[in-house]
């Protein structure tokens, strides 16, 4: 089995590989750990869905936190008995990436594109609901041609809270009614349907600008409570970056 992980600002997710199929995965938050404190929790939550180190192969790493990489791939070394191959360093992807400045684009977001171009045919918009909400582009030939970057719905929650005086933090979640008959439903109204509203205006002017008949596809963490409220939004595949981890794996071992 091979060990996947997705390394983003606020969690990271963690699967448990058999080919391209998710056995298990974990989810945990992303923080400034050191070696040993990320190896014993790995070699911990391993344990605890069963998975030793004698099961894996091999690890394939993708981060957004640079700071991370090297405590990745170390913990993974001296507590797991494995090497891990990380996303960016030198790594053939099969994707051709045709924007101006190539290195600038994000880890996950050239993997997310790799699981799409496996997994589909013709034109694909990604969107991934993380800390931030990220629109990639692949045109019908398999190229990686772009995207969007928007603020995350927590980071919107979050400063909404933090910039007004009598505002309270409300969880995020789908309110009963657009039209909210207290505060915290009036919050949560315009934080769901006007972000649902966004994505899939943008969304849908992603897949006009490619040539109209994009597949779009959602992933991430709030991508099952947001998708249903935006019709331009054909699939969501909630596992669409571990199957592209372990896809890469494959095409450099």
């Amino acid at each position: 089995m091979l060990l996947a992980l997705d390394v983003g600002n606020s969690h990271t997710v963690i699967g448990v590989m058999d080919g391209t199929d998710v056995s298990t995965t974990i989810r945990i938050r992303t923080l400034p750990w050191s070696t040993d404190e990320l190896g014993l929790l790995l070699v911990q939550l391993l344990e605890h869905r069963g998975v030793t180190a004698d099961d894996l192969h091999g690890a394939i790493c993708a981060s957004v936190v640079p700071s991370l990489v090297y405590t990745v791939q170390k913990a993974c070394r001296r507590y797991l008995s494995v090497d891990s191959l990380v996303v960016g360093r030198r790594l053939r992807t099969g994707i051709r990436v045709r924007t101006d400045n190539p290195r600038e684009i994000g880890a996950d977001r050239i993997v997310n594109a790799v699981a799409a171009v496996d997994a589909w045919s013709g034109s694909i918009v990604i969107v991934d609901f993380g800390t931030a909400t990220t629109f990639d582009c692949v045109n019908k030939r398999g190229e990686y041609v772009g995207g969007a970057i928007a603020p995350g719905l927590r980071i919107s929650e979050e400063a909404l809270f933090e910039r007004t005086a009598q505002l309270p933090r409300v969880e995020v979640a789908r309110p009963p009614s657009p039209i909210g008959t207290n505060t915290r439903h009036a919050m949560q109204s315009g934080l769901y349907w006007g972000y649902a509203g966004m994505v899939d205006s943008l969304a849908r002017r992603c897949r006009d600008e490619l040539d109209g008949e994009a597949r779009v596809v959602a992933t991430g963490g709030l991508a099952s409570l947001i998708a249903p409220e935006c019709p331009t939004i054909d699939t969501v595949d909630q596992h669409l970056t571990l199957r592209g981890l372990a896809l890469l794996h494959a095409r450099n071992s």
